[in-house]
């Protein structure tokens, strides 16, 4: 990672610990490895990720339904699948610092691969090392009742499928959305939450007709690209990569990853894959159960192809963060210069919508009616409330985290400096940090246009 590149990263991961998006799961503990918690800014961030993802591909589509599988399923899941045999990455040990790594993710020299931690060469041969967590189900530990934490979240849309089929009497084409933790154990976590051992994942496994599943890959590319700009991640900064013949996994007959340019280096965001019949016929063949689906018009019965458009929550999270990320100099209100550290968040993902602050706290007129502002704006959007320090450096605590608009409460809302501009507040605009007079009444209607 190139100096600037890692200066940013750096720069974004103390602002995400510094204003309460992400810590260190376990941290007074000293950590625990590929695991994080989200705090009180980075769970709205996340939330509001989530609920935009599963309103615009569930509550405004009639071909979608959604569905929330458990975590542990039947080993036989994973038999059928082909995870418990097959999905491994290749291991070795340094033999001079005992640290485990990815073998295809070695640093090179001379086309020799060598350890990232210590620089030594003494490296054991590659071996596959199974990245589902184990565990067991009932009292007793042994093979028979051994199980899984699931490593994905789509295999239960596929054992649900014909359930859901039936009970909510969908014609193909049709689609199953879920949105679940899954859990990986990752050989060597890294990139901050890019790569963890639990994350959440938003899929969707969209069930068609064979002869339709190539124009449907393209059509799931485009609608994820169009989310991508709703939510702030411009079209321009995906790099779209058709996966090609003999990169792809077996079963796939076409494969796009949607990368961004993380400082770290351009990496998945997400990947919208034509699984052919693979799945269910796998299931099918594994259970004895039928899968089919009978088309009522053409009288046939026929295993469906499946499109699957799968996003990572923490990834994408992690994409608004640094997109959002800003510096720019400003002067203050000495005429002196300063560093403003902005999230130019989309309105509909900033994690807080409106800091509300009265001029004054010392001034009970002010802080009733700063808080009638805020608690009638409360039910309808995610509000701070802010009564302590200078007007200023509250602005930039809330420019901080990405709160795309701030309201104060001043002499002229209550009436002092003449009857004029009462009831009236000033609305500043993160971006652009311009500010404007606006009744308390349109108030509501005005940052409900702009967020949602």
């Amino acid at each position: 990672m190139a100096k600037a590149a890692q200066e940013r990263m750096e720069k974004i991961v103390s602002l995400c610990k510094r204003r309460g998006f992400i810590f260190q799961s376990s941290e007074i503990y000293g950590g625990l490895n590929g695991f994080w918690d989200y705090g009180p800014m980075g769970v709205e961030l996340k939330r509001n990720l989530k609920d935009f993802w599963w309103r615009r591909n569930v509550h405004q589509r009639e071909d979608v339904v959604g569905m929330d599988g458990s975590i542990i399923m039947n080993r036989a899941v994973w038999r059928a699948s082909g995870h418990e045999e097959t999905f491994n990455d290749p291991m070795v040990d340094c033999k001079n610092c005992q640290a485990r790594l990815r073998a295809d993710q070695l640093p090179e020299k001379d086309q020799i691969p060598y350890c990232p931690t210590c620089g030594s060469r003494d490296l054991t041969d590659a071996r596959d090392f199974n990245l589902m967590f184990k565990s067991h189900t009932g009292p007793l530990e042994n093979d028979d009742n051994l199980v899984y934490l699931r490593p994905e979240t789509a295999q239960a849309m596929f054992v649900q499928f014909k359930n859901i089929l039936e009970t909510s009497r969908k014609k193909l084409p049709f689609g199953i959305a879920q949105i679940g933790k899954a859990f990986r154990n990752e050989i060597n976590p890294r990139n901050y939450i890019f790569r963890s051992r639990e994350f959440e994942q938003m899929e969707i496994e969209y069930f068609c007709r064979p002869e339709d599943g190539l124009a449907l890959t393209d059509y799931w590319l485009e609608e994820r690209l169009k989310f991508y700009e709703d939510i702030g991640i411009p079209r321009a900064k995906i790099k779209i990569h058709d996966i090609p013949d003999g990169e792809r996994a077996f079963y796939s007959k076409k494969t796009y990853d949607l990368e961004y340019e993380f400082p770290f280096g351009l990496s998945e965001l997400e990947g919208v894959a034509y699984r052919t019949d693979y799945d269910l016929s796998a299931h099918m063949k594994q259970s004895g159960k039928p899968l089919e689906y009978f088309d009522d018009e053409k009288k046939e019965k026929f295993v469906p192809h499946v499109v699957e458009p799968s996003a990572g929550v923490d990834r994408t999270a992690l994409a608004l963060l640094c997109e959002a990320f800003d510096e720019e100099e400003v002067t203050d209100d000495k005429g002196g210069k300063e560093v403003r550290t902005i999230l130019r968040f989309h309105p509909r993902i900033a994690p807080v919508k409106c800091g509300i602050f009265p001029l004054l706290k010392n001034k009970p007129a002010l802080v009733e009616k700063a808080k009638a502002v805020a608690a009638a704006l409360r039910p309808h959007m995610m509000v701070f409330y802010d009564e302590a320090g200078a007007i200023g450096r509250r602005y930039r605590r809330q420019d901080e985290i990405g709160t795309p608009f701030c309201v104060t409460i001043d002499f002229d809302t209550i009436g002092e400096n003449g009857p004029e501009k009462v009831d009236t507040v000033t609305l500043r605009h993160r971006d652009s940090m311009q500010q404007e007079r606006i009744p308390i009444a349109e108030l509501r209607a005005r940052l409900e246009a702009a967020i949602f």
